[in-house]
């Protein structure tokens, strides 16, 4: 019988492995061994090198410091007149008897053409009396150094000096100051493995540290791919955490602010389909349902006509509200002018004048010059005259004011009409908001409408109002603003 399931479990493993391989963390990681183990690669030879250097320039110094000794005694010795064999001899001993060479370092005394004395006195195979570097130390007639390579690892090279004994222009001896490096080359071997150990050890946890500090640092692409796999047109919440600092954290904000104006976007257009069809289901149904009705009477007809245009008219103001509210969330919605106050308010009041016989008054308190759309401000302005004409009787007030500071300019419309109640003040600013006896014949959107245009330039608006007192209207902006900056 086969058994299904395993070839199903290598498949599992060979995913996550694939998986494991795939991802940034393993990329960098390995990124890293790689460049680690190339310096490591390079940082052992070159250590060896240098670790080799420094203890043959010890050994050559030692070799350097024990010649000078030899050689101070040895001048010393000379200086006394009649020197024989004998006294060479004695020489010998007594030098040899005051040493204590260093290790692997050996002083040997040819006197005479024949071997004498050393120290230590076990001399080393290379070394011993008829071997071939002894034969060319009894052939040395003039002061002579070199190396001697062996193959015996327990020895390596012999390094050596041999001098000439002469005495009264006679050569009588040899001193060969010689030096095996096998346990100079051992100590340095021993301290590149030491190295090496230390390495690998430092190595294995900084592959550690890296693995733990990069999965710390790529959380935020991990919770940016989280993010991005839930959302949707139903849920666009997701928020990443914009903890600490650097390229990650400014990802994670770039991304919230991204989110935020794609859940803006999308809540504005599902506001709009929502308020298009809640709002138009009426005006539609009254047209349908007199068309239906209407017969061939062209007295009923007529009217029906009148009836239809009507509400296609409403419509139409309807939509270009909708769309005006839209459009006021887009970062190029404003065109920027210079606007001088002064001006713009008396153009204002006489357009203002015409919208109904009221009272109008203007006060002016502004002479110089703002930045903003001329246009936005003018509808949104008058949408505010318009809506006081409808709450304050024939007689009433309407004042439109202007007054201007260091940094803002403050626009007001104020009445002494009907006034709101604080429950009606709460609710003013909403789309569609026609709120008992302050319902018109408008769309609801006046209101809103200026709010956003308001919003748009970085300003703010503010209502005062009592039951029976009137309302007034507080725009204030500010005097400069970024072009196309919309907050």
């Amino acid at each position: 019988m086969i058994d299904s399931k395993r070839p199903l479990v290598k498949l599992r493993k060979r995913s996550v492995v694939a998986r494991f391989f795939r991802q940034t963390r393993t990329r960098i990681l390995l990124l890293y061994v790689s460049l680690l183990g190339v310096f490591t690669g390079l940082a052992i030879p070159l250590y060896q090198t240098l670790i080799t250097n420094q203890v043959s320039l010890r050994v050559r110094n030692d070799l350097s410091e024990a010649q000078e000794i030899f050689h101070d005694a040895y001048m010393n010795w000379e200086r006394q007149p009649n020197q024989t064999l004998e006294d060479l001899e004695s020489f010998a001993d007594d030098f040899l008897a005051n040493q204590l060479p260093e290790d692997d370092n050996f002083f040997i005394f040819i006197i005479g053409g024949d071997f004498y004395r050393s120290n230590p006195s076990r001399l080393l195979k290379p070394m011993r009396p008829g071997s071939e570097l002894y034969q060319q130390w009894e052939d040395v007639v003039e002061f002579n150094r070199g190396e001697w390579v062996t193959d015996l690892p327990e020895i390596g090279t012999v390094l050596y000096k041999a001098e000439p004994l002469i005495v009264d222009g006679e050569q009588l001896g040899i001193m060969v100051l010689a030096h095996a490096t096998a346990g100079e080359q051992n100590e340095a071997l021993a301290s590149v493995y030491t190295f090496v150990m230390i390495e690998g050890v430092v190595v294995l946890l900084s592959l550690c540290l890296a693995w733990f500090v990069t999965g710390r640092l790529l959380k935020p692409v991990r919770e940016l791919a989280i993010a991005a796999r839930q959302i949707n047109e139903s849920d666009l919440t997701q928020r990443l955490s914009t903890q600490g600092s650097g390229e990650l954290a400014d990802l994670a904000q770039i991304f919230n602010a991204m989110m935020d104006r794609l859940q803006d976007s999308f809540n504005s257009q599902r506001r709009f389909v929502n308020d298009a069809g809640h709002e138009l289901r009426t005006p539609i149904t009254i047209v349908r349902g007199h068309l239906e009705l209407m017969d061939d009477d062209p007295k009923e007809q007529q009217e029906t006509i009148e009836l239809v245009l009507d509400e296609l008219d409403r419509m139409g103001r309807l939509v270009n509200d909708m769309i005006a509210l839209t459009k006021s969330e887009r970062p190029d919605f404003l065109q920027y002018e210079m606007i001088d106050l002064k001006q713009f308010i008396h153009d204002l009041f006489t357009k203002a004048q015409a919208l109904a016989d009221r009272d109008w008054q203007v006060k002016l308190d502004c002479a110089g010059s703002m930045m903003g759309d001329r246009q936005r401000l003018t509808g949104a302005l008058l949408n505010l005259l318009r809506n006081a004409t409808q709450h304050t009787p024939p007689t009433g007030t309407i004042e439109l004011g202007c007054k201007q500071t260091l940094t803002q300019v403050i626009f007001w419309v104020k009445d002494n009409g009907t006034g709101m109640s604080p429950e009606e003040q709460l609710r003013i600013f909403d789309r569609f908001a026609r709120l008992g006896k302050r319902q018109s014949d408008g769309s609801g959107l006046g209101l809103a409408i200026v709010k956003a245009f308001t919003k748009a330039h970085r300003g703010k608006i503010d209502l005062e109002s009592q039951l029976g007192k009137g309302s007034t209207f507080t725009i204030t902006l500010p005097l400069s603003t970024q072009f196309g900056t919309v907050s």
